[in-house]
Order: C-alpha cells, then sequence, then structure tokens
C-alpha cells in the first residue's frame, strides 16, 4: 500500500477483468468478445475520420452518433446519451442517481463492477439472492430503497428476465431509478427500450462491445427521459467533456447504420452457443438457459478451478469466479464455429483423462 494513497484509495477492492495473458496464443473464451470483426464499413469510416481534423477536440456532444441512434430506437437525441463504454456510463449513473444516504439494489449474482462503483462513491447496496437457478425474482425488489440495476441478460449467468417482470419492477419503484443493463441483450433478449415513454424512472445502458464487434473501441449508450439524459450530462462534464474521440464517432455511426451485418453476426454467434449447450450435454455439462454471447456451465463430478486449469494448460481461456454459490461454474464467452469445437474437443480430453486416473 502506498503511503500517497488516500483512505478511499486503500480501502477498494478494484474490478478485475479477464485476464490477458501473452505467454502463448490462446483461444481466448473469457471475455465475451464479439468471435467476429466489426462491419467493413466501420473500418472504412474510421479511415476516413483519420485526418488532419484529429487535431480538433471532438464534438462533446456526440450529436451525429445520438441522432443515429435515436432514429435507430424511435425516440428523439434528448433521450440519448453516449459515453466511453457502458462501463463509463454506469460510472456516471452512480453519482448521478443515487444517494450515500439511501440504500440500492441489485442482485447477489451479478456484474461485479456494481459493488466496485458502489464503494468508490459511497453508496450502501443491498443484495438480492437469486434462486438455485439464478433467476431474479422481480416481487423482490419492491421493498424500500434509493434505486436498483438489473442486468439483463444477468452476467455471468447469462439469465434473461421477460419485460412483464422488469415492468413489475418498474411500476413498484416509480419514485426510485431503476437501470436495465443490456450489454448482451441483443443475443436472443427483448430490450426494455421501448418502455421508455412510459417509465420517466427507467434508464436503458447499452454497449457496442458485444453485439457490434467494438470492444476495442469503447462506445456504449444510455436511453432514457430527457431528465435522466440531462443528469447523466452534468456528471459527464464534471469528469470530462469529450468522451468519445473522433474515430469512435464515425465508427460508431457506421456499425449501427449497417443493420444486415449486425443481424448476420448475432445469428452465427446465436447458433454457435446452442450447438455448443448440446454439445455440453452428453458430457455430463449443466448450462443455465442463455440469452447472451456466452454461457455458464458446471458439471456435478468435475471440480471448475480444474477443469479452468486444464483448459488453459491447453491454450483455452474461459472465467472462472471463485465466488460464493458461482465456484464450481465456468463462464464461456462463444467463439467462432472451430474456436467452440475446439473447446468441447479439449473438455473431451481432460474428462477422459481423468477417468483413467480414477
Amino acid at each position: 500500500m502506498s503511503q500517497y494513497w488516500s483512505e478511499l484509495t486503500a480501502s477498494l477492492v478494484p474490478y478485475v477483468p479477464g485476464e490477458q495473458p501473452k505467454d502463448q496464443r490462446y483461444i481466448k473464451l473469457n471475455t465475451n468478445e464479439n468471435p467476429y470483426p466489426p462491419s467493413p464499413k466501420v473500418i472504412e469510416a474510421i479511415q476516413a475520420a483519420t485526418n488532419a481534423d484529429l487535431r480538433l477536440y471532438p464534438d462533446p456532444t456526440c450529436e451525429p452518433l445520438r441522432e443515429v441512434l435515436a432514429q435507430y430506437y424511435g425516440l428523439t437525441k434528448e433521450h440519448v446519451f453516449v459515453g466511453n463504454g457502458s462501463d463509463e456510463i454506469l460510472a456516471f449513473a452512480f453519482p448521478a442517481f443515487f444517494s450515500a444516504d439511501r440504500t440500492i439494489l441489485f442482485p447477489d449474482i451479478t456484474y461485479t463492477f456494481y459493488p466496485v462503483y458502489a464503494k468508490l462513491y459511497g453508496i450502501n447496496y443491498e443484495t438480492i439472492p437469486t434462486d438455485e437457478q439464478f433467476n431474479i425474482d422481480a416481487r423482490q425488489y419492491g421493498i424500500p430503497n434509493g434505486g436498483i440495476i438489473i442486468p439483463n441478460p444477468n452476467a455471468p449467468t447469462a439469465r434473461f428476465m421477460l419485460v412483464d417482470q422488469l415492468k413489475t419492477i418498474l411500476e413498484a419503484n416509480r419514485s426510485q431509478v431503476v437501470i436495465v443493463d443490456e450489454a448482451y441483450v441483443d443475443f436472443g433478449g427483448e430490450s426494455v427500450v421501448p418502455l421508455v415513454a412510459g417509465y420517466h424512472n427507467l434508464l436503458v445502458v447499452q454497449t457496442l462491445s458485444k453485439s457490434r464487434s467494438l470492444a476495442g473501441l469503447r462506445v456504449g449508450m444510455a436511453v432514457g427521459h430527457p431528465d435522466l439524459i440531462e443528469g447523466l450530462n452534468r456528471i459527464k462534464n464534471s469528469f470530462n467533456s469529450y468522451t468519445l474521440d473522433r474515430l469512435a464517432l464515425a465508427g460508431a455511426v457506421a456499425a449501427i447504420e449497417d443493420q444486415a451485418y449486425f443481424e448476420n453476426t448475432n445469428r452465427k454467434v446465436i447458433a454457435t452457443r446452442e450447438w455448443t449447450i448440446e454439445a455440453l450435454k452428453p458430457l455430463g455439462f449443466q448450462a443455465i438457459e442463455s440469452k447472451a454471447n456466452f454461457i455458464f456451465v458446471t458439471h456435478p463430478e468435475r471440480s471448475a478451478p480444474e477443469l479452468f486449469a486444464s483448459l488453459k494448460s491447453r491454450g483455452i481461456l474461459v472465467r472462472y469466479f471463485n465466488k460464493p454459490r458461482i465456484d464450481q461454474y465456468l463462464r464461456v464467452s462463444i467463439g467462432t464455429d472451430e474456436e467452440m469445437e475446439a473447446f468441447v474437443s479439449a473438455v473431451k480430453a481432460i474428462l477422459q483423462t481423468e477417468a483413467m486416473k480414477a
């Protein structure tokens, strides 16, 4: 611990991203990246924007991108906020809408950045238990609170809540902001963006990192009532007015406009996901139903940390969380057909080797 750190810095337990080892070439199934490249139109747009204008600051309002997103969602640009990835938008949302003297709610098994943000901003939180199959019960979110965050689909479990279930939460919390984090919604889920017009307390957060193959560009968006968007802008402009650079803005606009490419790659990811789940069943694995670009699997007779280590030794990275209730599960991102076939083959080899030792 550095002698120069503040008390807050010393007390923080930061979010830990998926490992990115460089000792060899791996099949990376641990960070939920899209296995397919971005639309060629994105590359063209970024190349076109790589010119002398880079000496100038980008548009602090990100208006061209907000206009494209507003048209995409059937709303106005005043309903749209964009930032440097959905994580940054969530980091703005905590101080914008949650107060230190009121307890916020989110599931006990969820994205581990939520408690990190709460600690960073001094916001009390209570986790609501999911059931044995990691389902979120909307009825449990009717207790007094200072705000709610629901990831849908959830991470790392991939569980998805129906729109009517989320309506139950919104109805019970009209006086609080309800954030629905839809980072993975494009892989088979249904977005609640259409509910924004009827629920002024709803903020929907999405990202271009997953379904648009732009994890390296860092673009996220939030959709909500203009009052909520103004709140985000107040926080943003107290940190950094220029959250998206010129290249990111150009690439993001092109990604949204190329709907056909987006739909095609999503279909492929979904098909491969379903194939992988079916291929794992005869091997004894149990998978939580997934509406994301990853699966959450467990084997009743095999140790998850040992499987994780064995896969890594074979050049395949998956994600293991050494946390209560999920310490016997692995989160496996969906890669290309070839990558998932290699993953299944490696798992078969590991199980056969362990069976021979027994």
